[in-house]
């Protein structure tokens, strides 16, 4: 295909600024799904996607319009899920840079678009949502051209909902992106930016095709991965699949090659011929850095062996988790999960409970520490479990991060206590408008990574929105807190936590597990522990059975002889006895939600 003809962008925004309905409308326009086929958010594939509102997977698809062809990318908004948009950004030209119009510019809107920037892509600025009555687009048009210098003229104003506005968006592709400027008769070289495993076909990835041609059924290598495989089918997304004989140079689509192993087909590969290979891979990716750790144990110990195998096919999909086997004494065997945050945890969990009928348990999430030991050697700690013993600790440094809060400037007060609490340290603060203005903090990544996020938007009313990156590692006064069921550690609810916070998590975790854990036939005391010494303890009484119901009057020496000898068998199976704890009672104990 004629390469002046073609357009590769990507739709890029805050989370709910209508990324997907502005796609939505232009598959309408571009008549790519019938009228009567269409649904709300077409090209979020994924139930959990549907039901939660939100992208998770970026997804592409092929317009045409106006005798070109737009190669379309959807992607997501939330900070957890940066790394699809840095993806995707690399397989385009141009942006499309989505802003709402009674909101304006939001944390995520500056990220996205300094990604776009560093990847030296055209940005075109649409401003959507002006049919809403709080829309006020000549007000975050000159905001716009304020904070990233596109002049508030060039800014296009539609509502993706009506459709109004639309077709002015797909007429400025064709005119502001550049067309592709692969070089048809070079060696293939073809960058996969996203796959998913088909338990029919195997693995399936989207390609862009930089340089050179890929035919069907041609001998091809995976370059990073140094194997060959055929083409079975290539083809393009219209949004079904398409299969076509050839994709050119700067061309978009999909490869499927009948690999089975999950390993060999990973984003950032480079695929070129086999017969003739290209003489260097293309750049590909940075890894991700998972920011948050959690244990994944199965509820049934022999699901085992199927949460080996769908971690790695999902892994596959999101390459931006990591798993490794790991062993809990109270929890068998499982895996501990690194994660971008907080909801790229959860849905990761939901979607192996969905997907591959799994039940798990997921343990407290924990953060990546770095501990000095006496003997100079410094340690890395994902698991409270295995922190070295207190006497053998030099110093614990932590994660932090750098945090950019835009918020209207009514909540400055309620944002800086919270901060505050959560022990951050401003680094300065500006003015985006008379009534909008960017805070940026120092904050530890164990503070941000619980319910950081939800606090912010309760004390705003929503208003206020996010973005994070991280900001290498500090000094902390950091406590291992073990939580000592009958004299006796649970690995699964231990924490490290700060100093001053470690006696309010061990008495809520002490009150929590009494409610939880049924009464044996002997006390059970539940205890938190910070090395040797305890700072908080619960009992769960035992069963008490009236040995001396049976007895009428007569001496009491006769009751207490009775009541001695039962006290003397509580004793002797206390001894013996062991505290079973049920799995419910460690669902309840490690759910996020409290």
């Amino acid at each position: 295909m004629d390469q002046s003809r073609i357009r590769n962008t990507s739709i890029i925004a805050h989370i709910d600024h209508g990324k997907s309905t502005l796609a939505d409308r232009m598959l309408e326009l571009c008549g790519a799904v019938e009228k009567r086929d269409m649904r709300a958010q077409y090209l979020d594939s994924m139930d959990i996607e549907r039901e939660r509102g939100i992208t998770i997977k970026l997804q592409s698809v092929r317009l045409d319009w106006d005798d070109h062809v737009i190669n379309l990318i959807d992607t997501p908004g939330h900070v957890d899920f940066g790394y699809e948009v840095s993806r995707s950004l690399a397989a385009c030209e141009g942006v499309i840079l989505v802003v709402d119009a009674a909101q304006g510019i939001e944390a995520q809107t500056l990220a996205n678009c300094y990604l776009a920037l560093e990847n030296d892509l055209e940005i075109l600025a649409v401003l959507n949502k002006i049919d809403l009555p709080a829309a006020e687009p000549d007000r975050y048009a000159e905001e716009i051209e304020h904070v990233l210098g596109i002049p508030a003229e060039d800014v296009l104003r539609i509502s993706a909902k009506t459709g109004e506005g639309v077709p002015a968006v797909l007429d400025a592709v064709l005119a502001q992106t550049p067309a592709p400027e692969g070089d048809p008769d070079a060696d293939l070289q073809a960058l996969i930016f996203d796959s998913h495993f088909d338990q029919y076909r195997g693995v399936v990835s989207s390609i862009r095709v930089m340089n050179g041609r890929l035919d069907s059924n041609a001998k091809i290598r995976f370059m990073q991965a140094n194997s060959t495989h055929e083409a079975d089918e290539i083809g393009v997304r219209t949004p079904d699949n398409s299969p076509v004989k050839s994709l050119g140079a700067g061309e978009v689509g999909y490869l499927i090659a009948g690999i089975k192993d999950v390993g060999e087909a990973r984003s950032g590969e480079t695929v070129t011929l086999a017969t003739k290979p290209a003489a260097e891979a293309l750049d590909g990716y940075r890894e991700p850095k998972p920011m948050v750790f959690s244990g994944l144990y199965p509820v049934d110990g022999d699901e085992f062996a199927l949460l080996r195998e769908s971690l790695e096919k999902l892994s596959l999909n999101d390459s931006s988790f990591t798993y490794q086997p790991e062993t809990s004494g109270a929890l068998g065997h499982g895996f501990r999960c690194g994660f971008l945050g907080l909801l790229h945890m959860e849905i990761v969990r939901e979607r192996l409970e969905r997907e591959f009928g799994l039940s798990l348990i997921s343990t407290a999430p924990s953060v990546e520490y770095r501990v000095a030991r006496t003997g100079g050697d410094v340690v890395v700690v994902d698991n409270p479990s295995e922190m070295p013993d207190g006497a053998e600790i030099e110093f614990i440094e932590e994660p932090y991060l750098d945090a950019t809060i835009l918020t209207p400037a009514d909540y400055t007060g309620t944002i800086m206590d919270l901060c505050q609490k959560r022990r951050g340290e401003m680094i300065k603060m500006e003015y985006l408008s008379t009534q909008r203005l960017e805070m940026h903090y120092r904050l530890p990544l164990a503070e941000v990574v619980l319910d950081f996020f939800d606090q912010l938007k309760s004390r705003t009313q929503g208003y206020a929105s996010l973005d994070y990156e991280q900001a290498g590692y500090d000094r902390a006064a950091l406590v291992k807190v073990d939580i000592l069921l009958h004299g006796d550690p649970v690995d699964a609810f231990s924490s490290i936590v700060h100093k001053e916070a470690a006696y309010d998590y061990g008495r809520k975790m002490a009150e929590k597990l009494r409610e939880l854990i049924p009464r044996q036939q002997f006390d059970v005391p539940i205890q938190a522990a910070i090395g040797g010494r305890i700072i908080a303890r619960e009992t769960v009484r035992a069963y008490r059975k009236d040995v001396t119901a049976k007895l009428y009057g007569g001496d009491i020496t006769r009751k207490n002889k009775l009541l001695q000898k039962q006290k003397a068998g509580k004793k002797r199976m206390k001894n013996i006895g062991r505290v079973e704890v049920p799995q419910e009672a460690f669902i309840s104990a490690l759910s996020l939600e409290d």
